[in-house]
């Protein structure tokens, strides 16, 4: 059997974290720069201690305004410490939890950013320590690779892809997959070649779709599984 894992974004106060933890085998928690409090990252990382699932620190710019999905301009030192202030905080209560952070993922206009932007992506890797990081090919996972820390590939079958492969922005038609059948048959195409199909748990119908998603790779042989 192939392994492949399931994330999800946790803890953004937007869907039912405790259903998708039922699901998922990896949770993205947002450390309190887009989403997220105290509070909620430790409901997520309990529940996750108890369900098996790896939790993820889930960083963004400090923009909860806009949900960190506008990029920003943030100098390096400012951004690699802001990084490490949200490993910081969500390592300590998913200790007090009886886990840890497995792996670092950037969220929203800073997953984006840090594919192209060589010096934001530095700073990204320089205040998250040694983590494993999990995203899409660009400078982020080159220059982890480059320093030998572990990468993982993901794949989005609730996002349509440009012709560039890239996803589409949120305001481009077609940008979201709602359609079940649809994000069914996108996240078997996915699993042959990457290392975690993400769902995204503020998307409509998340829990729904990713029970839909387990069951499809689970039939088609796979063992989803964190990496």
């Amino acid at each position: 059997m192939v392994n492949i894992d399931l994330n999800a974004d946790l803890g953004e106060e937007v869907t039912d974290d405790a259903a998708l933890l039922a699901v998922v085998t990896s949770a993205n928690v947002a450390c309190g720069y887009h989403a997220g409090t105290p509070a909620i990252m430790r409901a997520v990382c309990e529940e996750a201690v108890r369900r098996g699932v790896a939790i993820g620190a889930q960083v963004s710019y400090a923009d909860r305004e806009n949900f960190g999905r506008v990029a920003r301009d943030v100098d390096h030192d400012v951004l690699r410490e802001q990084v490490a202030d949200q490993v910081g905080v969500l390592s300590e209560i998913a200790a007090a939890a009886g886990t840890s952070v497995r792996y670092l993922k950037p969220h929203g206009a800073l997953y984006h950013r840090v594919i192209d932007d060589e010096r934001q992506a530095a700073a990204v890797l320089s205040g998250s320590g040694s983590l494993p990081v999990l995203g899409m090919e660009g400078a982020l996972l080159a220059q982890a690779r480059a320093v030998g820390r572990a990468v993982f590939h993901e794949g989005f079958p609730d996002r349509g892809d440009g012709a560039d492969g890239r996803l589409l922005p949120r305001s481009e038609t077609g940008a979201l997959v709602e359609d079940e059948d649809a994000i069914v048959a996108q996240a078997l195409e996915l699993a042959s070649r990457v290392d975690s199909v993400c769902l995204h748990g503020d998307s409509p119908g998340a829990v729904r779709h990713a029970v839909a998603v387990r069951r499809a790779l689970e039939a088609a042989g796979y063992l989803v599984h964190s990496f």
